[in-house]
């Protein structure tokens, strides 16, 4: 099996389109876990549901998420695990031991944007940031 997670430093991108890795954990079947990090070098989600095709990958536990990348992975088979923040490593052991909390609504349905690039602690996805500074939503 293996799962993806859009990272940056090892925690939970919030923003599927616009994240700078996945990190991509294969389970064998004797638990043992494997690592794999990606660099995004497509932009859009439809260049991201590539990487995750071209990598076999089986599920997706993520932050934020539009319509249209859910149904791309609906169309490739691929589960989806929305609405996660915090550690990826972390998320995913919850996931295996079937103690992962997410919400399968969370989407990316707003957008705004940061001038000064600023952190956003807004709670809303689908916004730009400027001079490359992060969101820290949780939803």
């Amino acid at each position: 099996m293996k799962i993806a997670v859009p990272t940056y430093n090892g925690e939970i991108f919030q923003h599927f389109g616009s994240c700078p890795e996945f990190t991509i954990f294969t389970v064998s079947d004797d638990g043992f876990l494997d690592v794999d990090i990606i660099s995004n070098t497509g932009s859009g989600h439809g260049a991201l549901l590539q990487v995750l095709y071209d990598n076999e990958v089986n599920a997706l536990l993520c932050g934020g998420i539009g319509g249209g990348a859910r149904n791309g992975l609906a169309q490739l088979g691929i589960r989806l695990f929305p609405g996660i923040s915090g550690n990826a490593l972390e998320a995913v052991t919850a996931l295996l031991n079937g103690t992962l909390t997410y919400d399968p609504n969370a989407s990316c349905g707003h957008h705004h944007h940061h001038e000064e690039g600023g952190d956003c602690h807004c709670g809303e996805h689908g916004h730009h940031h400027e001079h490359g500074d992060d969101c820290h939503c949780h939803h």
